[in-house]
């Protein structure tokens, strides 16, 4: 591939437009139909991340797998950003757009990538030098649609342990994709007949669109496979992050799943009606005790009011999700009166 860098303004992205929507027959027009054999197209969105692009940048071109596509899409970068990613140096396609949010920005790049397959790496997380010659090796071995692995959380703080997902697809997937989302969006590789038939990403909730992704993949196929190894590392830093605010994550998570049982009924049937609440409402009482505890008190407040409206909760937990009914202020004068009282 020549070391040069292709700037493609929004204009020149064939079916650049609000949203990929599945067509009657389910795949997305403006996702090319043709495509590179054996091809993998990574899929970077780019927003204010000067920091750490370059570094983001380098794990793709530092991947073991020969053919390799890199896709970065400026999403109105308003630091350095763009100036890092053609300093870089590597062969990237660079499309330039105004903001309008990462699950548009990596609509925009599958709408002009040409690969066989697909992988989404967003600017500030990182690949192990393998991750892609593995993942690709599981997907193709085992005539799978989808392939999947470990990762680890690091950054300002935070040190998490590596973890490896279980085998989703030896047990239940449906109760564990339920449960929570099951990998983060650079900890898979994806065939693009599969992208394509999903129609790309919705963008209706702003936190939660891969989640979204990988529940509609699960409606279609159950032909995924683990690489029960860490290959991905997902980046800690600073309140801007999607991840960072924690009850529009819980909350736009919550309205995934619904609209999953609402189309996929036949899918949960198997699961008891209580059981299905504790995976999808009874979730939200136990975030917001969890950002209680860590004095997230937005998010809490936010949390507890949803579940006073008509969520699930215990009785013992009563006085603390009826405490979200009062206004955000006076919640958090309580919550300080407490531990005040504790001190």
């Amino acid at each position: 591939m020549p070391k040069a860098i292709q700037v493609l303004l929004p204009s020149q992205v064939a079916g650049a437009v609000p949203g990929i929507a599945p067509s009657p027959s389910g795949a997305a027009p403006n996702i090319p139909e043709t495509f590179v054999p054996g091809r993998i197209s990574v899929i970077m969105p780019c927003h204010n991340c000067a920091l750490f692009v370059a570094e983001a940048i380098e794990s793709v071109r530092a991947q073991r797998y020969a053919d390799v596509e890199l896709i970065v899409i400026d999403d109105g970068s308003t630091d350095e950003s763009v100036s890092v990613i053609k300093r870089c140096g590597a062969a990237i396609r660079l499309i330039e757009q105004p903001q309008r949010g990462p699950y548009p920005a990596r609509n925009a790049g599958l709408a002009v990538s040409s690969g066989e397959f697909i992988a989404f790496l967003d600017a500030d997380d990182l690949w192990q030098p393998d991750a892609l010659v593995k993942l690709h090796a599981a997907l193709t071995t085992h005539s799978a649609d989808l392939a999947y692995c470990g990762w680890q959380n690091v950054g300002e703080g935070v040190r998490g342990e590596p973890f490896v997902p279980p085998a989703y697809e030896r047990g239940d997937p449906v109760e564990h994709f339920l449960r929570s989302c099951p990998w983060p969006i650079h900890a898979a590789l994806l065939r693009r007949d599969l992208v394509r038939e999903l129609g790309g990403f919705s963008e209706r909730r702003f936190s939660s669109m891969d989640y979204d992704l990988w529940l509609r993949a699960l409606a279609v196929t159950r032909k995924m496979v683990r690489v029960p190894e860490v290959l991905a590392t997902y980046r800690w830093h600073g309140a801007g992050q999607i991840s960072a605010v924690k009850s529009r994550q819980v909350l736009d998570a919550l309205a995934v799943q619904a609209d999953f049982i609402a189309a996929h009924p036949q899918l949960v049937a198997h699961l008891p009606r209580a059981h299905l609440r504790e995976l999808t409402e009874g979730r939200v009482v136990d975030q917001a005790f969890r950002a209680l505890w860590k004095r997230d008190l937005a998010s809490a407040h936010a949390l507890f009011r949803h579940c006073a409206r008509g969520g699930a909760y215990r009785l013992a937990q009563a006085p603390y999700v009826l405490a979200g009914l009062l206004p955000r202020p006076v919640f958090q004068r309580l919550v300080h009166l407490a531990d005040r009282i504790r001190a």
